[in-house]
C-alpha cells in the first residue's frame, strides 16, 4: 500500500482530519508547504535577542561610551522605528488590517523593545522620577496599548498586558512568596480588569482578534495566582476550590470553543496543584514515582486525544 492509499484510508477512518491528509499528501509528494509561523517566530526572538544584546552591552560600556552617545544611538533607533511605522501604517480601521509591508511588524516590535529600554537606562542613570517604577510601568503600558491598537500587532499587545502586570506588582521575583496575600489579591484584580476591558472592547468591534490574547494572559496570571494560594501549607481549601473550578471553566470553554490552550491550562495547572498536595500527603518514595509516572503518561495521552478532536471538523 502507497503512502497516499494509507493516508486516504486513515482519512476516511477519520484518523486524521481532511485538513492534515491534505498536508501530509502534500508532503509525500514533494510539494513545497509554508515555514511562515516558524520563520515568524524565529524573527521575533530575533529582534527580542538583538535587544537583549544591545542592553547587554549598553550596561557593561556605557561607562566607557559616555551618556550622550549611548542615548543618541538609542533615540535614533527609536525615531526610525516610529517614523518608518507611521509612516508606512495606512489609516486606522477597528478591524483586523494586513501589515503594510513585510517588515512591518518587526520594526515597530523593535521600536516598542528599544523604548522600554532607553526608559530604563535614564532612570538608571539620572533617576528622573526618584525610582518610581509603577509610573515608568503605566506610561509604557500606555504606550503599548496605543501602539498595538493602532497598528494592529498582537505581540506589542502582550508588552503591554505585561507592563500593566508588573503596575499591578506582578513580577517574577514575588512569585516565590506563596506566603503573600496581597500579591495573589492584585492578581485577581488583575485578570478582573483586563478580563473585563477585554470583553467591552471586543463588544465595541474594537480589534475584536485581540480578545483571545486577553483571554490566554488572564488564564495563565488566574492560574498563577491559585496556585500560589494552593500551595500554602494552612488555609489552602478555598485556593484549592477555586483552582478546581477555574480548571473546569477553562476545560469547558477549550471544548466548547475547540480551542486546545485551555484545555491544556485546565489539565496542566489543575494536576499541578493536585501533586502539590498529593506530595504533602504521601511521604514513601515509590507511590510518588508510580503516581507521577501514571498519572503523567496518562495526562498526557488524554491530552493527545482531545488535541486529535479538537483539531477535526466539527
Amino acid at each position: 500500500m502507497t503512502i497516499l492509499a494509507r493516508l486516504q484510508q486513515w482519512k476516511e477512518q477519520s484518523k486524521i482530519s481532511p485538513e492534515q491528509h491534505a498536508y501530509l499528501a502534500g508532503l509525500s509528494r514533494g510539494e513545497p508547504f509554508s515555514l511562515f509561523l516558524e520563520l515568524n517566530v524565529l524573527l521575533y526572538a530575533g529582534v527580542l535577542s538583538f535587544v537583549a544584546g544591545f542592553g547587554w552591552t549598553v550596561r557593561t560600556w556605557s561607562q566607557q561610551l559616555g551618556d550622550a552617545l549611548v542615548l543618541t544611538v538609542l533615540s535614533t533607533i527609536l525615531a526610525t522605528c516610529f517614523w518608518y511605522c507611521f509612516s508606512r501604517a495606512p489609516a486606522w480601521f477597528p478591524g483586523e488590517t494586513p501589515e503594510p509591508s513585510p517588515i512591518f511588524d518587526y520594526v515597530l516590535y523593535l521600536g516598542s523593545l528599544v523604548w522600554s529600554l532607553e526608559l530604563a537606562y535614564l532612570e538608571n542613570r539620572f533617576h528622573l522620577l526618584s525610582g518610581q517604577l509603577d509610573l515608568y510601568l503605566l506610561a509604557t503600558a500606555g504606550l503599548y496599548f496605543f501602539l498595538a491598537y493602532r497598528f494592529d500587532n498582537r505581540f506589542v499587545l502582550s508588552l503591554a498586558l505585561s507592563s500593566l502586570a508588573g503596575w499591578f506588582g506582578l513580577t517574577i521575583s514575588h512569585w516565590s512568596a506563596h506566603q503573600d496575600a496581597a500579591y495573589r489579591q492584585y492578581a485577581l484584580l488583575y485578570c478582573l480588569l483586563v478580563g473585563v476591558g477585554g470583553t467591552l472592547l471586543q463588544r465595541r468591534g474594537l480589534k475584536p482578534h485581540f480578545f483571545p490574547t486577553y483571554l490566554n494572559i488572564v488564564a495563565n496570571v488566574l492560574f498563577w495566582a491559585l496556585l500560589s494560594g494552593v500551595f500554602n501549607r494552612q488555609g489552602y481549601g478555598l485556593w484549592f476550590l477555586a483552582l478546581l473550578i477555574a480548571c473546569g471553566a477553562s476545560l469547558a470553554w477549550g471544548l466548547s470553543r475547540r480551542q486546545f490552550a485551555f484545555v491544556a491550562y485546565a489539565a496542566v495547572y489543575g494536576y499541578v496543584g493536585l501533586s502539590s498536595k498529593f506530595v504533602d500527603a504521601v511521604t514513601d518514595e515509590t507511590a510518588l514515582l508510580t503516581y507521577f509516572v501514571v498519572s503523567g503518561v496518562a495526562m498526557l495521552a488524554v491530552l493527545v486525544q482531545i488535541g486529535r478532536r479538537l483539531g477535526r471538523p466539527a
